[in-house]
């Protein structure tokens, strides 16, 4: 029998010491076994065949490079020989061919020391039984392919994958992406699904389907263009209607938006990759940071023009520095105590009860009280609240000075309610009893003059001082509206 071609093992093959071999001398050989060595030879695909009782190895160049540092020391020996470290695995596969039964596998995995080292391989493969003209099995014939690469380059791509679908689902932002010119749902992280609203199935499907009402806002010819064109679209703050309220109904919300082209190697669009971030709640803070900015201006500005009315108003009466000093600084502790008081809580935090009761804090002992207070818990806008602070604490120092409070049994009474027809303003009455007797004072000092003032930023306000003999009584009121109103 003539070996042809066949490379290296076709060598193998010439040279071979067959008269010491199982399978004795080519010659003797059977036909099919001479047939399909020949056809083995000239292929470039690695193939196998193991013949006879003994199982001895034959196979080509392409199946000598799967047998590592083996060759060519085990060509022309029993299969268990070559392949004795994985034989548990390959044994019963083996014994399948020679009892007529084939098999084939796309993946099978090892742990081979074919090279001096543990390495795990992967091959594809099938066992073919070769039977004579009887029918009986002579051997097994293998045609394979070592894929360890491959398999090896899969996993990675694999974890890779995995890896960039957890960055996914751990964006901040919502990622989906869509395949097709119809724009198929592939792929939404949780926050996509945040956004548009949670239980939504939407993979599968198209956004025309899956998020129907954006169809008539534009955004379906937005993700036609980027995949004709391959441009990405990008978009801050863009308003959007979704059905994503409690009950499905549609809420406007304010999205980042960015669409890119996905492409294959080849460089065609296959999809689009969707970032959107959710930044309504953003957008409300930052105005309302505005506001209270400008809030924060707007009141500093009154607080400045307040100050500077006070001590225009102390410098011009006062009898001498001293004197004014000690007034002006009385005055602006007030006032700096009554602006506290409007911020502690924020915007339109004030209640009368708060700015009575501060005042208390300065002219009562709480340990024999000489106030009477009541009145309903009623909110007050800042401006005003700064004012009524100032007015019942020169009321106070007044009363301390030449009223009820200099002397023992005198008392101040105050109480506050909501009057008019239609209860639309604000009225604050001071009664002061058991005083001295009470006469029209000759000169009208910086304090009368800041008492009759009225409340700041309260429309349609008025201050009545009557000079009772048994005790002066001073009404405050304002429009109820204004009284409460933040400026």
């Amino acid at each position: 029998m003539n070996f042809v071609g066949g490379g290296e093992c076709g060598d193998l093959f010439r040279n071979f010491a067959w008269d010491d071999s199982p399978l004795g001398v080519p010659d003797t050989w059977p036909v099919e076994l001479q047939t399909l060595v020949n056809v083995m030879l000239g292929s470039l695909q690695p193939m196998l065949m193991v013949w006879g009782p003994a199982q001895i190895t034959l196979y080509n160049d392409g199946y000598a490079a799967m047998c590592g540092n083996r060759h060519p020391a085990f060509f022309g020996h029993p299969f268990r020989e070559l392949w004795h470290d994985i034989w548990d695995a390959v044994d019963p596969i083996i014994s399948a061919a020679y009892a007529g039964q084939g098999t084939s596998m796309d993946d099978i995995e090892f742990i081979m020391h074919r090279k001096g080292y543990a390495e795990e391989t992967h091959f594809s493969f099938s066992y073919t039984p070769v039977r004579d003209q009887a029918g009986v099995v002579l051997g097994m014939f293998c045609a394979c392919s070592e894929i360890t690469g491959e398999i090896i380059v899969r996993r990675e791509q694999k974890s890779l994958h995995e890896k960039l679908l957890q960055i996914f689902e751990m964006s901040p932002a919502g990622i989906a992406t869509l395949g097709g010119p119809d724009h198929i749902f592939e792929f939404a992280n949780e926050e996509y699904y945040s956004m548009i609203g949670i239980g939504r199935d939407i993979i599968g499907k198209s956004v025309a389907e899956a998020v129907s009402e954006v169809v008539d806002q534009g955004f379906i010819d937005l993700l036609d263009t980027v995949y004709k064109t391959g441009e990405p679209f990008a978009a801050r703050a863009i308003p959007v209607e979704l059905n994503r309220g409690p009950d499905g109904e549609k809420q406007k919300r304010f999205i980042d938006l960015v669409y890119q082209a996905m492409r294959a190697p080849s460089g065609d669009i296959t999809g689009i990759l969707v970032q959107a971030q959710d930044v309504t709640e953003r957008l409300a803070e930052q105005k309302h940071r505005e506001l209270i900015s400008h809030e924060l201006g707007h009141r500093l500005k009154n607080q400045l023009a307040m100050v500077q009315a006070i001590a225009s108003q102390t410098l011009r009466s006062a009898e001498n520095l001293d004197s004014a000093r000690k007034i002006l600084s009385a005055r602006i502790g007030v006032l700096s105590a009554a602006h506290d008081t409007v911020i502690q809580g924020g915007l339109g935090t004030s209640t009368v009860h708060k700015l009575v009761n501060q005042m208390l804090e300065v002219h009562d002992d709480p340990m024999a009280s000489r106030f009477t207070v009541s009145g309903a818990n009623l909110r007050v806008g800042s401006r005003p609240s700064l004012s009524l602070s100032l007015i019942m604490h020169e009321l106070a120092t007044n009363a301390v000075k030449y009223g009820a409070l200099s002397v023992p049994d005198g008392k101040v009474d105050i109480r506050w309610h909501i009057i008019g027809e239609a209860k639309d303003r604000f009225e604050l009455v001071w009664t002061e009893i058991g005083g001295p007797e009470v006469a029209v004072p000759e000169r009208v000092g910086s304090g009368s003059r800041l008492i009759k003032a009225g409340l700041a930023g309260a429309a349609n306000g008025r201050v009545d001082i009557l000079y009772d003999a048994r005790g002066l009584r001073c009404v405050i009121s304002a429009d109820l509206a204004s009284f409460q109103q933040e400026h």
